[in-house]
């Protein structure tokens, strides 16, 4: 076998250099160069040729586009409607998957129950981080069996594929692909140059020889990916998994998808039995409660496509301190500040010297705008402590002049509220045109000024 050849590049410009230097002439960066594989020197040919003997080698030519035959892609559905939902319609044959959250936030969990819960595929599960027993303990505690279930915990990519030859899986799931290490280059585990060779390896895998593969990441402190950003470039899904550890509700969501829309989300309620798949979160973000109390608003939200009802809670209360605070969770700070600014000088509010608290029940993180109206009723209700009547929502964005501004899919946010039985929805006036009031039972109030809807609660 020929050498292998390596060249050093900084990750933050790609400057190259034969070896290693601390500082990057181009940028001036500290600490940036990695080590990359530019040529193996080994034999290329694809080691999967004969892995699916029934499926016709593919001739690679130059066609016209009106050669190509257009065949809706065959997908395998779970029996997890949520993952369908966000994956477009179920797992597409040879597509590669990579799904990125928090440590601790339940990825192995969902995929681990996902993959038993397919009895009609023969599955292997190769962890790099968690030994058979352990995982027999998680499956234990799930409570399925799957005789096609197998299980490898290996790190090395060249060991991984001669089990993958012996087995022939028909789903391959990989936790995590920081873990895998590949023998063809001299670097640890988790770095850029790793990652890529691992991540390349498992799709050539995955695209000659049709089998899907889910490659389950890790994430920085940032938030981002880890690993190099050519990695979600490479794969065909990028799912994310997220939520607060201290809460029981986790959202998956699509970043990226070739085979379906990126706009869908999944929500999941974490259990002993594991992860249960939430198919009316609205039910569950509104709290039952007897006592009506002031500073309490529903808002009519959008999660991609899904329409949900959240509680807003809101507490106004006088500073003790000369500076006032501004808490919010699950909120944006700014945002909060905007709106106050808003009522003080369009209604006249003096909320100066006051203290303002803003929580998203639930544990949720919300960044639609449309919540700007449950956000300033629920404000107004906890300044004048008022209770606002239980059976209304809202639907608006607001402006810096205190107009109440027109919103999407404004059709299937009252239809879920209607769903839910409540009475009222207060509306932007300048969405009149996209609905018509006759299709639905529920009360439509269009407001356009936030001091019409002060006068109107209160």
């Amino acid at each position: 076998m020929a050498k292998t050849k390596t060249a050093f590049f900084c990750s933050n410009c790609g400057y190259e250099s034969p070896k290693w230097l601390g500082k990057c002439p181009s940028c001036n960066e500290w600490n940036t160069f990695v080590e990359e594989v530019i040529d193996r020197g080994s034999d290329k040919t694809s080691v999967w040729k004969n892995y699916n003997k029934s499926s016709s080698e593919k001739e690679n030519r130059i066609v016209s586009l009106g050669e190509i035959n257009v065949h809706e892609e065959k997908r395998i559905l779970t029996k997890d409607a949520e993952i369908n939902r966000v994956l477009g319609g179920g797992i597409v044959h040879g597509s590669i998957v990579l799904v990125a959250g928090e440590p601790g936030i339940g990825k192995s969990t969902l995929f681990l129950q996902t993959g038993l819960q397919l009895n009609q595929l023969t599955t292997l599960y190769v962890s790099g981080e968690e030994s058979e027993q352990q995982i027999k303990m998680r499956a234990a505690r799930l409570g399925i069996q799957n005789e096609n279930f197998y299980l490898l915990t290996e790190t090395s990519t060249q060991i991984i594929f001669k089990e993958i030859k012996k087995l022939k899986p028909q789903l391959v799931i990989v936790d995590s692909v920081q873990t895998l290490h590949s023998e063809i280059i001299d670097a640890s585990p988790g770095s850029i140059s790793q990652i890529r060779e691992c991540a390349a390896e498992f799709q050539r895998f995955a695209k000659e020889t049709d089998t899907p593969v889910f490659l389950i990441g890790h994430i920085t402190k940032d938030g981002n990916i880890a690993g190099p950003k050519i990695l979600e470039h490479m794969v065909d899904t990028v799912l994310q998994f997220e939520g607060d550890r201290h809460y029981t509700y986790r959202i998956l969501r699509t970043l990226k998808n070739r085979f379906g829309s990126t706009a869908e989300l999944g929500i999941y309620e974490m259990s002993n039995e594991g992860m249960r798949a939430v198919n009316n979160p609205s039910e569950i973000l509104i709290s039952q409660k007897e006592d009506n109390l002031s500073g309490s608003a529903i808002a009519a939200s959008m999660e991609g496509m899904r329409p949900l009802l959240i509680e807003v809670q809101a507490l106004v209360t006088q500073s003790v301190y000369g500076t006032p605070q501004r808490t919010v969770s699950g909120f944006d700070l700014r945002r909060l500040q905007l709106l106050l600014a808003v009522l003080e000088k369009r209604g006249g509010f003096l909320f100066g010297m006051k203290d303002v608290f803003i929580n998203i029940a639930g544990g949720l993180k919300v960044e639609d705008p449309s919540i700007d109206l449950a956000i300033i009723a629920a404000l107004l209700s906890s300044y004048e402590d008022i209770p606002l009547p239980q059976q209304i929502c809202f639907a608006g964005e607001v402006g810096l002049n205190g107009e109440i501004r027109a919103v999407n899919r404004i059709e299937q946010r009252i239809a879920e509220a209607e769903k839910l039985g409540f009475e009222k929805i207060i509306v932007s006036r300048y969405n009149k045109k996209g609905f018509n009031a006759q299709h639905f039972k529920i009360e439509i109030i269009s407001l356009g000024k936030v001091e019409e809807l002060y006068k109107y609660l209160f």
